[in-house]
């Protein structure tokens, strides 16, 4: 361990002894804040494979170049040790339906063209010239060498390349041209040349991805203004996520692989209904339910936007298990439902410290270097301020002078691991690693569902 390290374990460890207070606060006048306890249990195992449920992150490709996290760094913190698939984010549908690497964001460069030193790189060795796969893709495919049981997903859409969805998904023949050009570019690893740089070309990051996954935010409405949006897209998405099983089906007799397919689906019950039919669980290997963004920016009050249990005297909050219960209800199988944690967290200022910062107004939102009132876990665990952990609803927060902060810690993912393997669900899955930049929320993951 080296002398860096050993600074940062002590700094846990004093941070840990501070929170021991809080987390003996909130025990201790638990029943005052809530008039309900839940008992959750370790018991039991999921049913999907692997046992215990499987461990997901998503690399957010953009922060090699923003934040300096490589997946040398995924390799190193020891996340890619204890995950079962990384969610690459992301891959866009451009004006045309198509999937496409974007030029006007850098792209082609920062994933497949940008040759890393030896220093960088996974394996040591520094990229040649000529070679016709760099970037952090090439460092994908050297990690999957490493690591090839760590299975791997290009994510297509989130919040800002969801526009054009609706036109790609709108008929028969716009949805086989999609799913082609998918599978040609992320599974078959076409990538195009450009800039006069030498990557690219045919096949030139086969191998590199297994996995589709579709993160269409969201089908019929309620996504970033602007985006394209139709009555039909609920049933337009059943026949695009049919239109990707087929064409992946018929990859794998071509190649003898296995390809997964994967949706990430809304926590909000009305998009739910408004977005996705319930046959469309069938054609999918497993779904990522957002178990976080149950509040956020829109609102001037404090509150928690990862909870895990709702509190009875806050009707208008939801929870991570409202979430999963609405989709088990709606026929998603519990072995396919896998529950999202944040390794975020959402704060505000100008807090009344009265009752302890909770469910109070706010004077604005709270600086954070992830954007407005959003901090990473590993820069909140840095903060002073008094701590405090409700086990009873699996949430927790830090009041720091005028600041609230409230986020996800081992402690709660422990629990909401616990929770998944009680429920006998398909396992967890985190937003995002750059956020948690030496595992512990990762860690805190695959201990939990290993039943630890």
């Amino acid at each position: 361990m080296s002398a860096q390290q050993r600074r940062r374990h002590a700094q846990t460890g004093n941070r840990r002894k501070s929170a021991l207070l809080g987390v003996a606060v909130a025990m201790a006048l638990g029943t005052l804040f809530f008039s309900a306890f839940t008992v959750i249990s370790a018991s039991g195992g999921s049913q999907g494979e692997p046992p215990g449920g499987r461990r997901i992150a998503y690399f957010a490709d953009w922060n090699t170049a923003n934040r300096g996290y490589t997946i040398k760094d995924v390799e190193e913190s020891g996340a890619a040790a204890r995950l079962t698939r990384l969610m690459w984010a992301f891959g866009n549908v451009n004006a045309k339906g198509r999937c496409a690497v974007s030029p006007e964001d850098d792209q082609p460069w920062a994933i497949y063209q940008r040759r890393y030193s030896a220093e960088e790189s996974v394996d040591g060795k520094a990229d040649r010239y000529e070679q016709p796969l760099a970037g952090s893709l090439n460092q994908l495919r050297k990690l999957r060498e490493r690591r090839p049981e760590l299975q791997t997903s290009i994510s297509l859409g989130n919040w800002n390349w969801s526009k054009h969805f609706s036109d790609a998904a709108r008929s028969e023949k716009s949805r086989a041209a999609l799913v082609s050009s998918c599978i040609d570019l992320w599974l078959r690893g076409d990538l195009p040349k450009s800039d006069g740089e030498p990557q690219g070309g045919k096949g030139a990051a086969e191998g590199v991805f297994d996995g589709i996954d579709l993160d269409w935010e969201w089908p019929g409405g309620g996504g970033k203004e602007g985006n394209t949006e139709r009555p039909e897209d609920k049933r337009n998405f059943t026949l695009l996520v049919e239109e990707f099983r087929g064409q992946l089906d018929d990859l794998e007799e071509q190649t003898g692989r296995e390809y997964s397919l994967s949706a990430s689906l809304t926590h909000d019950e009305e998009l739910m209904r408004a977005g996705y039919e319930p046959e469309v669980f069938a054609s999918l290997d497993f779904a990522t339910v957002q178990g976080y963004d149950f509040t956020g920016s829109y609102s001037s009050t404090t509150d928690h936007h990862s909870q895990l249990f709702a509190p009875d005297g806050a009707p208008g909050d939801t929870g991570a298990d409202r979430a999963v219960r609405q989709y088990l209800d709606y026929g998603l199988p519990a072995d396919k439902l896998v529950l999202g944690y944040p390794a975020f967290g959402r704060g505000w200022r100008g807090v009344d410290p009265e009752g302890f910062g909770r469910y109070a107004e706010a004077e604005s939102h709270a600086k954070g270097g992830y954007g407005t009132g959003t901090d990473a876990y590993a820069d909140l665990e840095k903060r002073s301020g008094t701590r405090f952990l409700d086990p009873v609803h699996g949430t927790y927060w830090i009041l720091d002078g005028d600041e609230w902060w409230t986020y996800d810690t081992p402690e709660v993912v422990a629990q909401k691991g616990a929770y998944v393997r009680g429920k006998g669900l398909g396992g967890l899955m985190q937003w995002n690693l750059d956020m948690d930049p030496e595992a512990e929320l990762v860690k805190a993951m695959d201990d939990a569902l290993d039943g630890g």
